[in-house]
């Protein structure tokens, strides 16, 4: 906890270091790039690396009680891995070096894989299929790689990024590039390369869920931004490759699969699953449309889907502790039971469909604008479609959390679970409510003072 806590205060103070004296680069070993490892802290890098370690620092606290009662015999593995977790994270979003990316995205990946693996047998086929299609697309990377460097001669980003604009893309940057964002769309999730991820959120521990569930997929997308931005010339994804289009393309399709299949999904936590397919598809498409707004409008869902998502999980992580249940018909009068939680809960989601003043509002609207200034009238229509869609599950859940009620057999048996697990209330109004009252509060400051974010950390980088 101390290390994660540490991690976190010292992001924000490199996000406070960057704003007021401009970026940071170190020299790994004091070797110069482009022939040693540098290290770039960056608006846009030093506020996803803020968003990173403070979800991270939130959900382990609120989740060690769940952790053990859920993997017991293994918190020391637990807790070694959160941190190899956090530090490959970390590396992706610092480092600027295509190669030294990939090691941290394979550390993360790594600790990822295991972290599933604690949840028993059933998690051993998730956590092998996660480890599989995770493999193919750190391979997929590492080959795009390959290419660059055979074209470049450096694996530098900055450098990378100089000597293309000098000598201009050949066919190699190009399958390079294609390579690289097929690697990165597996890691991210993204349809149709998403079959690992709904698997692995379910049958992973609820309290591994909560953690790689935010940040996770956020990391990868972020890198992709940060080819975008930093490797490959101004519109060469746009033009001469169309990178661009198929995340468009695939991002739009991901919304709408994501969603349809969320609205079918009986268990809480596939549910969301499926819905961080759709959010992540929205991601995609501000990547995909490449302007500075679309930019702009990723980097703020990547923070409001890391907060909503951590909160959606945690609250589910807790029925699941209190009442051994996953599924929707366990929320039959639940609102009455767990009455700040369940708030908490109805913030995240109306925020997940985008109704203001939440956060998730502003980053759609951004998105929204972004398409409309490219004349992208059906991407419009698809971000539009998206709220409809996450309202009809969501809403299905809160009928169940406020509206409906249970027969007396539940009742009966709600009860009985309840007292069985009485100092499970205690634990959850110690741990997990005053983190859900603090990310709930944050989704709505996040709203009203988005601009902030926005004309301060965002708008310079862009």
């Amino acid at each position: 906890m101390a290390a994660v806590f540490l991690s976190t205060a010292l992001s924000f103070l490199g996000l406070n270091h960057v704003l007021e004296n401009g970026e940071i680069r170190y020299a790994l070993g004091d070797w110069a790039p482009p022939l040693g490892i540098e290290y770039v802290l960056d608006n846009i890098s030093a506020f996803v690396s803020v968003v990173v370690t403070t979800i991270s620092l939130l959900v382990i606290y609120a989740t060690r009680h769940i952790v053990s009662a859920e993997i017991s015999e293994h918190l020391s593995s637990f807790y070694c891995l959160v941190l190899l977790l956090l530090a490959g994270l970390t590396g992706i979003v610092v480092t600027g070096d295509l190669f030294n990316l990939f090691v941290f995205l394979e550390i993360a990946s790594l600790a990822a894989y295991s972290l599933v693996f604690l949840g028993g047998r059933r998690a051993m086929l998730a956590g092998y299929r996660y480890l599989i299609l995770g493999s193919i697309g750190g391979s997929l990377y590492l080959l795009g790689v390959a290419f660059i460097y055979f074209s470049t001669g450096s694996l530098n980003m900055s450098d990378v990024l100089y000597i293309l604009n000098q000598q201009g893309a050949s066919s190699s940057v190009s399958a390079g590039a294609i390579f690289i964002f097929a690697g990165l769309g597996l890691k991210m999730g993204l349809v149709p390369l998403h079959f690992w991820l709904p698997n692995a959120y379910t049958e992973a521990p609820s309290s591994v869920a909560s953690l790689i569930a935010p940040i996770m997929t956020k990391v990868a997308a972020y890198s992709m931004l940060r080819m975008f931005i930093s490797v490959f010339p101004e519109g060469y994804l746009i033009n001469e490759v169309p990178i661009g289009l198929m995340l468009i393309s695939l991002g739009s399709l991901g919304v709408l699969v994501g969603s349809i299949i969320a609205i079918s999904q009986p268990n809480l936590r596939r549910m969301f699953a499926y819905s961080s397919i759709s959010q992540l598809g929205l991601i995609a498409i501000g990547i995909g449309l490449a302007t500075p707004l679309s930019f702009i409008a990723a980097l703020l869902h990547i923070m409001n889907h890391a907060i909503m998502k951590a909160i959606l999980f945690l609250v589910v992580s807790d029925i699941n502790l209190r009442f051994k249940s996953e599924e929707l018909k366990s929320l039959l009068g639940i609102g009455k039971v767990m009455k700040l939680n369940m708030v908490a809960f109805t913030i995240a989601a109306i925020s997940m469909i985008g109704i203001p003043p939440t956060a998730g509002f502003f980053s759609k609207w951004y998105l929204a604008l972004a398409a409309i200034d490219q004349n992208q009238w059906p991407v419009l229509i698809i971000i539009l479609g998206s709220s409809l869609l996450t309202a009809v599950y969501i809403f299905r859940i809160l009928e169940n959390v406020f509206v409906k009620t249970a027969d007396s057999e539940s009742k009966n048996n709600q009860q009985s679970i309840d007292s069985k697990f009485g100092d499970a209330h205690e634990l959850s109004l110690r741990n997990i409510s005053p983190v859900l009252l603090i990310l709930a509060i944050s989704i709505i400051a996040i709203g009203i003072f988005n601009m902030l974010i926005i004309t301060h950390i965002l708008e310079p980088a862009l």
